[in-house]
């Protein structure tokens, strides 16, 4: 029968034991950790971005083009870029869309809901190597999520950058992501910024058509460049074969590949790219590795 005593300490030995497996979660990416949704801005109609914040702690720092996969309680897992930080630096930020029953329910979370994350995992942007040199940011659609962070990067440390330029295209005005942020970008003297939309209305006066060629129309040293490209698959197909094109080595054309990944340990097999698995070999990946496979239909 348990004593007095025991039962007294009881509470205590239960907190103790959650700090210790909150603890163990944030050194082992592994392991899930409970959040809890801060804020959720409405992007576009189907897009919403949350703010996710620990139940104890900080969130583990990313390198920007990385993912977590985030777990909402009887419906399943997803991987979801990080589309930033929160501004205490407390949390991520990650933009959903809905397209399946996972991003689906996330998409539909409200203020204090709880979210399991797993994570950060993945490759990031070579934004380390690029310092001194020009760089290029193609994006398309919700591309730009992933690249966001790159971006804020970039322009947060402009002076340790050559020429930058970033070429955003999306199908109609009304579906442009981020746009008060595009607009700050936009007004900067020290980065080139382009937008055009695949189909126009009456309120839109700026590029028609598709992203590629306003990498014509950009300033930058092709011998000196460093290119970062998200987007639907065949965009950045067409993307890489431009920027190869205007004479920027393949080995500095990275891309984020989208694939559907369930495990984030290369086990599963559901993200396989010939050889390579995007959830660990990814996401992000230089075209010279992969410009034999993203022209292999079916793949």
């Amino acid at each position: 029968m348990e004593t007095a005593e025991a039962a007294a300490a009881a509470p205590g030995q239960i907190a103790d034991m959650a700090r210790i497996a909150a603890a163990a979660a944030a050194a082992d990416p592994f392991l899930p950790r409970v959040y809890r949704v801060r804020q959720a801005r409405r992007e576009l109609g189907d897009t919403v971005t949350l703010e996710l914040q620990p139940e104890s702690g900080a969130a583990p720092a990313f390198a920007p083009g990385q993912f977590n996969m985030l777990y909402r309680h009887g419906v399943g897992e997803t991987a979801i870029s990080i589309s930033g930080a929160s501004e205490d630096g407390a949390g991520f930020l990650h933009t959903v869309r809905k397209v399946g029953a996972v991003s689906a329910a996330l998409a539909g979370l409200e203020p204090g809901a709880a979210v399991g994350v797993r994570g950060p995992f993945g490759s990031g942007w070579p934004l380390a190597a690029a310092e001194g040199a020009d760089v290029v940011v193609v994006a398309g659609g919700l591309g730009l999520a992933p690249l966001r962070p790159a971006i804020r990067h970039l322009l947060a440390r402009r002076e340790r950058y050559g020429r930058v330029a970033i070429l955003f295209g999306a199908r109609h005005p009304r579906e442009l992501l981020f746009r008060q942020e595009l607009e700050r970008w936009r007004a900067r003297l020290d980065v080139d910024v382009m937008v055009t939309v695949d189909h126009a209305d009456a309120s839109w006066h700026g590029s028609v058509g598709v992203v590629t060629p306003l990498i014509r129309r950009a300033a930058f040293d092709p011998h000196e460049t460093h290119a970062l490209v998200c987007g639907p698959e065949v965009m950045m197909r067409f993307a890489a074969g431009a920027l190869c094109d205007a004479g920027v080595p393949q080995s500095r054309i990275h891309l984020s590949m989208e694939r559907n990944m369930k495990c984030a340990i290369g086990l599963c097999g559901h993200c396989q790219f010939g050889p390579a698995f995007v959830c660990k070999d990814g996401p992000v990946m230089r075209y010279d590795r992969i410009a034999g496979l993203l022209a292999v239909r079916e793949i």
